[in-house]
């Protein structure tokens, strides 16, 4: 009698999807926001994610369910920052930690 021995599958979290749609979900409100209010916001992607604008909690919360997809479950509102964020880099560097830290305790890994 063979038996196997068979260790869990372990998938990674998918980091560079859940940056991009983040990044892109967030350009997105920071440029509808600065339409309305009249703003000039600077052109190349790198430039957008370190200017100094404002992104407010509840849009920060509402973009998380463009993340659900990616991550296969629901995202607690808790994860963004009360006030919101400063720029969109300022964005990313706090919420992805804490996307990372909740598939991790969904999947284990």
């Amino acid at each position: 009698m063979t038996v196997l021995l068979t260790t869990p599958l372990v998938v990674a979290f998918p980091a560079t999807a859940v940056a991009a749609c983040l990044h892109d979900e967030l350009a997105e409100a920071v440029k509808v926001e600065a339409s309305l209010r009249g703003l000039t916001l600077p052109s190349s992607p790198a430039d957008l994610a370190k200017a100094p604008v404002s992104i407010d909690s509840l849009v920060a919360v509402s973009i998380l369910s463009a993340v659900e997809p990616i991550v296969g479950f629901e995202l607690p509102d808790h994860l963004v920052r009360t006030g919101g964020y400063s720029s969109i880099e300022s964005a990313l560097g706090h919420l992805l930690p804490r996307i990372e830290g909740q598939w991790k305790k969904k999947n284990g890994s």
